[in-house]
């Protein structure tokens, strides 16, 4: 997976926690089977800018701890590209970008009393999820996009 991570917030992200987040993504991708050229992007800041993101794409006025922005939605594309099936697995699929709030990690790892690291993971595979069409609006979609964050977080180590 070709996954860039930028970080915005003042006082700076770890290199530990920034590789955290590298491999977690990379082990989510690989759990559920992504293409080996698969594009997308976290960025980490805090919760002014969240709130500021919140309130502009989704009409809320305040922080949350991740958001998504997939780029295919499911909505048909008004210029679709027709590509023969060889070079279309070769070209990278961008599949969109994640905001992740560092305040909002430490803040609910704290109140859910589990580590920083736990919540960091958690949070960039939830996004990660909604990127790949997954969703908890629907009880019976909740369930299955739960489970799967959920056994990603556990193979992977990040358990509750």
């Amino acid at each position: 997976m070709d996954l860039e991570i930028y970080d915005k917030t003042q006082q700076g992200v770890s290199d530990d926690r920034l590789n955290l987040i590298k491999k977690v993504l990379e082990y989510a991708g690989n759990y559920i089977k992504l293409p080996e050229n698969t594009e997308m992007s976290v960025t980490l800041t805090n919760n002014e800018k969240i709130q500021e993101i919140n309130k502009e794409y989704r009409g809320v006025d305040r922080a949350t701890d991740v958001i998504s922005f997939a780029i295919e939605d499911g909505e048909a594309d008004d210029f679709p590209l027709n590509l023969d099936d060889e070079l279309a697995e070769e070209i990278p699929k961008n599949i969109g970008d994640i905001f992740v709030s560092m305040d909002k990690v430490g803040e609910q790892a704290k109140y859910l009393e589990h580590s920083f690291d736990r919540e960091l993971g958690f949070l960039v595979v939830h996004g990660f999820l909604h990127l790949n069409g997954y969703d908890h609006m629907k009880p019976e979609d909740e369930k299955v996009m739960f489970k799967l964050q959920r056994d990603i977080l556990d193979a992977y180590g990040l358990k509750r």
